[in-house]
């Protein structure tokens, strides 16, 4: 009888999900949105890698971002992401809370939504579809989110 061993066990290095993220059609005007972003937390610092993993190979290298502080518990001023420092900004006054505005040297500016992490799947879902539709949100992100509570305290 001949015994047969497994080979040995590899280690994989984890690499967290990518972002959560639905993008206008590159054809498509510009309006308020661009688009909209569902991060999984309210960790700034580490969901701003996950965003620009994806955001980066399609824009350009994000530079700057600007958000309201209403909505997340800690701003770094200059995390690393991704191998390169990004420049956060916070103005309570003047951004929309539910609102994450990214600046690149090479593409430009894009406003997106942010959807708030602890938001379920189909309200997600429908958010992130009007937020990127090709015919454009005419509203801005905090009424959007306004909204869609709207439907979901309605029960639809």
């Amino acid at each position: 009888m001949s015994a047969t061993t497994d080979p040995p066990l590899r280690i994989v290095p984890f690499r967290a999900p990518t972002a959560r993220l639905a993008l206008k059609p590159a054809s498509t005007p510009r309006g308020l949105l661009d688009g909209a972003w569902w991060p999984r937390s309210r960790d700034l610092a580490h969901e701003l890698s996950a965003l620009a993993d994806v955001l980066d190979p399609l824009w350009g290298r994000i530079t700057r971002i600007a958000v309201n502080p209403q909505h997340w518990p800690a701003i770094p001023p200059r995390p690393a992401v991704n191998g390169h420092v990004v420049k956060v900004g916070w103005f309570a006054r003047e951004m929309d809370p539910n609102e994450i505005l990214l600046l690149s040297y090479t593409a430009g500016r894009w406003d997106l939504l942010v959807i708030p992490p602890e938001t379920g799947a189909p309200a997600a879902a429908r958010l992130m579809a009007v937020a990127s539709g090709s015919s454009g949100p005419r509203a801005t992100a905090s009424a959007l989110l306004e909204a869609e509570q709207a439907l979901v305290l309605a029960g639809v």
